[in-house]
C-alpha cells in the first residue's frame, strides 16, 4: 500500500516510521528540507522537499493515485486542502490532522464532507479523553475499551502489597470475566503462560468484562485511596482546558496554573462552580504550596515542554502529590519518565498514531492501542470470512507465540476464550500482539 504523509514533523515522523515498518510504501512530503533530515537519515522511506498543498505536488506520479494521504502539517488549512486535491488526484482516503476544536465540535461532519476527509485527527482532544478515562479509575495507568465497551482492557501496577505477586499463572484464581494479558517487565513485553508469575514492579494488562475488570481493579486500590475529588492541572493549552471541562462537569473540583494571561482567562470562562484557573507559573514552589499541591489526588503536567513536565511533576511528587500525570511528545521519554516515579505516561502521537494504524490496516481492524512505547499493542479485528483461524479450535490453530487472544464478542455478547474456542467470521476479537509481530499475526485473521 502507497501512502504519502504530508509534514515531517513529530506526527508525521511517528506514523512514517509506523508504516515503514509494516512494509507500506511510505512517502513524506514537506517544504522544509531541514525537516526532511531526521526521516531521511532514519527511515525506510521516500521523502519528497514540495509543497503538499499544491496541486503541481499532487502531480508527481510518486504522489499521484495512492491508496491513503495523511496530512499532518502545523495548519489546519493547509491540512484540509492536501485532502480535497488528494481526492482529486485519484488518491483513495484521506486523513487529516485538525487542532482547531471549532472544527472537531459541531461543524465536524461539514468540515469532513466539504474538504473529502475519512478520518479526522486531533492529538491533544485523543489525549485529554486518555487522561480522563484513566483518571476516572483510581487504580488504572492505562484503560482502554473494546467491541463498543463489551470488553475493557486495565493497567496496573504491581506493588509490594499485592496478592498476585509471585503466584503462576496456572495457580492463580483470577475473577471470572478477567484475563491476564501482558506483562511489562525491564523495558520488555511478556505475553504470560502458565508456568510465569507477576512479580513486584511489573506493569500488568488485564481484559475482561467491565464490570468484572471494575471490580478486579480495587485489588490495586490502597486502602487510604479514595473517589477522585481535587486535581490540580498544570498547563491550559488544549489538552489541559479539554481535561479540565470534562473533570469540572462531573464534580471533580479542579485548579488550573497557566502563566499566559489569555489562555488562563479562557480556562477561568470555562469552568463552573468552584473551580478556578490561576495566573502563574508551574515550577514556583511558594505557588504550589500556597494552592495545595500536597493535598490533591492528581497533578496533571500537560505544558508545551517534556522537560518542563518532567520536572515539575517530580516537584509535586516531592511536595506531596498523590499521582502525577505527564504528557510527552518524545515518546522516547517515556521509559524514563515511569522509572524516575512518575505514576502516568500519556504520548498524543501515539494516541494518533494507533488511529492512523487502524485505518490503513482495515481489513477487518476496528482500532488499535499502541502500548509501552510501541513495543506492543492491543487489537481489535473482526474475524473475515475464510481467515486461517475461523472454524477451528484455538489450540489447533497454531497462532505465533506472540500473540494472544484475549475476547471476542459475538451476537452481541462478549467471552473470554479458551483452547477449545472456535472464532466465527464476524466475531469482533481483541488481540494482544508484540508490535513487531502484527503484521505475521494479521494474517490469520484476514
Amino acid at each position: 500500500m502507497r501512502v504519502i504523509i504530508v509534514g515531517a514533523g513529530k506526527l508525521g515522523y511517528t506514523i512514517a516510521d509506523l508504516l515503514s515498518r509494516e512494509k507500506h510504501e511510505v512517502v513524506v512530503v514537506d517544504h522544509e528540507e531541514d525537516q526532511l533530515t531526521a526521516v531521511k537519515n532514519n527511515l525506510d522511506v521516500l521523502t519528497i522537499t514540495a509543497n503538499g498543498a499544491s496541486p503541481i505536488t499532487m502531480d508527481d506520479p510518486d504522489i499521484n493515485g495512492a491508496d491513503i494521504l495523511i496530512a499532518v502539517t502545523a495548519s489546519d488549512e493547509v491540512n484540509m486542502v492536501c485532502c480535497i486535491l488528494a481526492k482529486k488526484h485519484g488518491i483513495t482516503h484521506t486523513i487529516a490532522r485538525i487542532r482547531d476544536l471549532q472544527y472537531m465540535g459541531e461543524v465536524k461532519d461539514y468540515v469532513k464532507e466539504t474538504f473529502d476527509i475519512d478520518l479526522m485527527l486531533n492529538p491533544e482532544m485523543i489525549a485529554a479523553n486518555e487522561m480522563y478515562r484513566i483518571l476516572t479509575m483510581p487504580a488504572a495507568l492505562d484503560v482502554e475499551d473494546f467491541a463498543h465497551g463489551k470488553i475493557r482492557l486495565f493497567e496496573a501496577k504491581i506493588n509490594k502489597r499485592s496478592k498476585l505477586a509471585n503466584i503462576p499463572f496456572k495457580s492463580l484464581k483470577l475473577p471470572q470475566g478477567v484475563l491476564a494479558g501482558m506483562i511489562m517487565r525491564d523495558h520488555r513485553m511478556i505475553i504470560p503462560h502458565g508456568n510465569d508469575s507477576l512479580q513486584i514492579h511489573d506493569n500488568a494488562y488485564f481484559i475482561g468484562f467491565p464490570e468484572a475488570i471494575e471490580k478486579f481493579s480495587e485489588n490495586f486500590v490502597h486502602q487510604e485511596a479514595k473517589k477522585l475529588e481535587r486535581v490540580m492541572i498544570i498547563g491550559a493549552g488544549r489538552i489541559g482546558r479539554t481535561l479540565a471541562v470534562k473533570l469540572n462537569e462531573v464534580g471533580v473540583y479542579v485548579k488550573v496554573i497557566e502563566h499566559n494571561r489569555e489562555r488562563c482567562n479562557e480556562m477561568a470562562e470555562a469552568l463552573t462552580g468552584s473551580s478556578i484557573a490561576i495566573l502563574g507559573d508551574g515550577t514556583n514552589i511558594d505557588l504550589l504550596t500556597e494552592e495545595g499541591v500536597g493535598s490533591a489526588d492528581v497533578v496533571v503536567c500537560v505544558t508545551e515542554d517534556d522537560k518542563l513536565n518532567l520536572m515539575m511533576a517530580l516537584l509535586c511528587k516531592h511536595m506531596g502529590a498523590k499521582k502525577t500525570v505527564v504528557r510527552v511528545y518524545r515518546t522516547e521519554y517515556a521509559d524514563l519518565i515511569e522509572t524516575v516515579g512518575i505514576d502516568i505516561v500519556i504520548s498524543a502521537r501515539l494516541l494518533s498514531a494507533s488511529e492512523v494504524l487502524a485505518f490503513v490496516r482495515r481489513g477487518g481492524v476496528v482500532s488499535v492501542s499502541i502500548l509501552e512505547g510501541a513495543k506492543a499493542e492491543a487489537i481489535e479485528v473482526i474475524v473475515q470470512e475464510g481467515a486461517k483461524v475461523a472454524g477451528k479450535k484455538l489450540m489447533e490453530v497454531d497462532l505465533p507465540k506472540e500473540c494472544l487472544v484475549c475476547a471476542y464478542v459475538r451476537d452481541d455478547k462478549a467471552a473470554i476464550p479458551n483452547g477449545n474456542t472456535i472464532l466465527l467470521p464476524g466475531d469482533r476479537t481483541i488481540l494482544f500482539i508484540l508490535m513487531d509481530h502484527a503484521q505475521k499475526v494479521m494474517e490469520w485473521f484476514k
